[in-house]
């Protein structure tokens, strides 16, 4: 019995795979809860913002969410797969036509906002 090697690697990283995590999109608002570990105690912190950009696929999977806090904008990048994400929730879903929204990080205020899409 001969398996390929991509056939072998999907079935060792199968094992991985986060079967919780939504399908996310670019564009989308979503609210992560991620473990944060401060000496011995860990706990949940949240964090909100819009996915400008997806990339890989697999176990490598990630995602670029960025945020403003306090007039400056935040980015983070996160791994879908990893064991250390809580909860993925989609608050909002929006209407783009890029695959990365890069040009939000000119832009500020009220030009921010992306058009909302209802489905």
């Amino acid at each position: 019995m001969k398996i390929k090697n991509n056939e072998l690697l999907e079935h060792v990283e199968s094992e991985y795979l986060n079967k919780n995590n939504t399908n996310v999109k670019v564009g989308d608002t979503v609210k992560l809860g991620i473990q944060i570990k401060e000496g011995e105690k860990t706990r949940i912190q949240a964090y909100e913002g819009v996915v400008i950009s997806k990339k890989n696929s697999g176990i490598n999977k990630t995602i670029t969410v960025r945020k403003i806090m306090q007039g400056i904008g935040v980015e983070r990048c996160f791994l879908l797969n990893s064991p250390k994400i809580e909860y993925l929730e989609v608050s909002r879903s929006s209407k783009v036509r890029r695959s990365k929204l890069y040009y939000l990080r000119n832009l500020q205020g009220k030009a921010t906002r992306l058009k909302q899409s209802f489905k």
